[in-house]
């Protein structure tokens, strides 16, 4: 399946003079191999709420899991809108990244197969899921599955300071 090209803009009043924009292949890449994403979404009452997570990069998208009764489900079942972020916590080096879009749920099992297997592949055996009944299930009990196909990102480059937009 043919990943979808985005339009790539660089913004010059946040990039140095000479800045070219990130190509999104790179940016696709280090989404792809990151350990650790923070996930920001909106409580009923209209109150932020962040946490750390793993994903794995399939089709285009980012998946990630969570237990059905958690803070994340929760709002997510109200309000699908959400951001992932991931990067460094450095100042003058790396990039960092900014996934906007709506976290919809994967219930169908062969979907849910192959995001399994990439958590598997990614993270190892401690990550490794039993898929039934459109879920996630292991040991610490079900997972709900949502997928976050970007809609736009950013790319925010440091030492070189650049910021890049990419609109799906």
């Amino acid at each position: 399946m043919a990943e979808p090209r985005p339009t790539t803009e660089l913004d010059p009043r946040y990039s140095e003079p000479d800045a070219v924009p990130t190509d999104w292949s790179e940016a696709r890449a280090l989404l792809a191999a990151a350990e650790l994403y923070w996930l920001s979404t909106v409580r009923p009452d209209g109150r932020p709420h962040v946490t750390p997570l793993l994903c794995v990069w399939l089709d285009g998208a980012l998946f990630f899991c969570t237990g059905p009764e958690e803070r994340k489900a929760g709002n997510l079942a109200a309000n699908p809108n959400c951001v992932l972020t991931t990067g460094a916590n450095a100042l003058r080096e790396g990039l960092d990244l900014v996934v906007e879009g709506a976290a919809l749920p994967v219930t169908d099992d062969c979907r849910l197969r192959r995001v399994a297997a990439a958590y598997e592949e990614k993270y190892g055996g401690e990550w490794r899921f039993e898929v039934r009944d459109g879920a996630f299930h292991h040991d610490a009990g079900t997972a709900l599955v949502f997928e976050v196909a970007p809609s736009t990102a950013f790319g925010f480059r440091k030492g070189a300071y650049s910021q890049t937009r990419w609109r799906f």
